[in-house]
Formats: C-alpha cells, sequence, structure tokens
C-alpha cells in the first residue's frame, strides 16, 4: 500500500506519514522544507520525496504528475495554515497564499487523485480541516473559512461516492486545538488543552481505514460539533471571537501559523 502525504514535514501530516510507515506502507512525502525531508526519508525509509509550495498551482501539478503511475492508495492532504487578526488587516497576499494551500490545492488533489481511484474503484483520502470547519471564526475568519470549504467537499465526495456504490472512501479530521506549532507561530496561546499531534494522526488513520467521513478525536470536541448546531450563528460567531481573543498573546502580530 502506498499513500501521499502533504504537510509531512510537521504538525499532523508528519504523525500520520511516520504511523502509516509504522504499518508498512510506501510513502511519498511533500512539504516545502526540502531538508525535512531528506531526514524523514532516512529514518522511515520506504519513502519518496517532492519538495513543492502548494501554494503554486505549478507545483500542485508537479505533485500529482510525480505519483500518477505510483499506484497511490490513499492521498493525505495535511497541508495548510491559518492567519490570526482582523480580517481588514491581515495581508491579503498571504491570505491568497493561504487559501490556495488550504483551498486550491486540496480541491486540485482531491480530484485527480479521486479520478484516478474511481477507474480502479479503490482508494481513500483523507482530508484534514478542523472542528473550526462546523462554524464561523471571528480573528481567524479565513482559516475557518478555508476549513468550512474542506468539510462541506468533503461531506460532498462521500455522499457522491455513496450514491454510485464506488468502493473509493473519504474520511475528513476535524480536531479541535492539537499540540503542534500552529497557535505558537501565531503568537496566540491554547485556551483549551490541546491534543497531540500523534493521537490525532492515530484517530485518523482509524477512521479512515475503517471508512468513516467523520474523524472528530476528544469527546469534548465531538459534544462541542453537537452543541454549536443548536446556538444561533451569531451568537455562536460572538462567542467564537470571545475565545479567539483570550488566546492572543500581547504584543504578539499576526502570522502565519502552519497546521
Amino acid at each position: 500500500m502506498k499513500a501521499l502525504v502533504t504537510g509531512a514535514t510537521s504538525g499532523i501530516g508528519k504523525k500520520i506519514a511516520e504511523k502509516l510507515s509504522e504499518r508498512g506502507w510506501e510513502l511519498i512525502l511533500t512539504g516545502r522544507n526540502e531538508t525535512m525531508l531528506l531526514e524523514m526519508k532516512e529514518k522511515l525509509g520506504n519513502t519518496e520525496i517532492i519538495a513543492a509550495d502548494l501554494s503554486q498551482r505549478s507545483d500542485v501539478m508537479k505533485v500529482y504528475e510525480f505519483c500518477r503511475e505510483k499506484n497511490i492508495d490513499m492521498l493525505v492532504n495535511s497541508a495548510g495554515y491559518g492567519l490570526f487578526g482582523r480580517f481588514e488587516e491581515t495581508d491579503l497576499d498571504d491570505e491568497i497564499n493561504m487559501i490556495n494551500v488550504n483551498i486550491t490545492a486540496l480541491h486540485i488533489l482531491t480530484k485527480l487523485f479521486l479520478r484516478d481511484f474511481k477507474k480502479r474503484d479503490s482508494g481513500i483520502i483523507l482530508n484534514v480541516a478542523s472542528a473550526a470547519g462546523f462554524m464561523a471564526g471571528p480573528l481567524l475568519s479565513s482559516y475557518y473559512a478555508s476549513k468550512n470549504y474542506v468539510l462541506k467537499l468533503s461531506i460532498a465526495i462521500y455522499e457522491e461516492l455513496r450514491r454510485a456504490k464506488s468502493k473509493v472512501r473519504i474520511t475528513v479530521l476535524c480536531p479541535g486545538p492539537v499540540d503542534t506549532n500552529f497557535n505558537e507561530r501565531a503568537g496566540v496561546s491554547f485556551s483549551a488543552k490541546p491534543i497531540t499531534a500523534d493521537y490525532a494522526a492515530e484517530y485518523a488513520i482509524k477512521k479512515a481505514l475503517a471508512g468513516k467521513l467523520f474523524a472528530v478525536p476528544g469527546l469534548s470536541i465531538k459534544a462541542a460539533v453537537i452543541g454549536q448546531r443548536f446556538v444561533p450563528s451569531k451568537l455562536l460567531a460572538a462567542i467564537t471571537y470571545n475565545v479567539q481573543q483570550a488566546k492572543k498573546k500581547s504584543g504578539s502580530n499576526e502570522r502565519a501559523l502552519d497546521k
């Protein structure tokens, strides 16, 4: 079995790669940091790497072309990051790059690999979204919106596959706070106890291999996801604003955060 993992040099993507390797999967790993990719290749073995900046469409296509004849069994779309700050104040170029990584790259790879998977009627797509995908997120507005896209796209594809009685499966991972460098690089602090990237990765893989649509690790996040359905959108946005504002560290600037 062979998997392509994007965003493989840090956070959840890195842990998913490690855990798939432990299960005997062959890997193709991509990320911007070629040095880290080389280190992972040496550590994991049975691994190919391709350095790529997924904010650039040409690099996204380069990754697909590199993989298209390699019989990929699982696509893991883990690359992503966010921007903290008021919408009118965050940098436009940074936001467009974020949208390109979080949405456009994921969209392209999902579509192209889905076509390949459907032709042979097998394959797994694991999209890394967030519990943020279930709501609006003042002060992380573009990030939340991008994860809404990932979540709703994955749900729609799941239903299309179900109706077609396809053996291709899609899972969407929606964790709450995860102990990665996401918040640290933003200059914010966790407002709730995070789960580990190791736990999130293991949970996601088990759900994906079992053919489950949703992977929402942690009882408190499951409860929050269910509970938000009963809260008016305006009130939920106000609550989310207060949660995000409380996370900001004094003197911090809006910065890019790796997922």
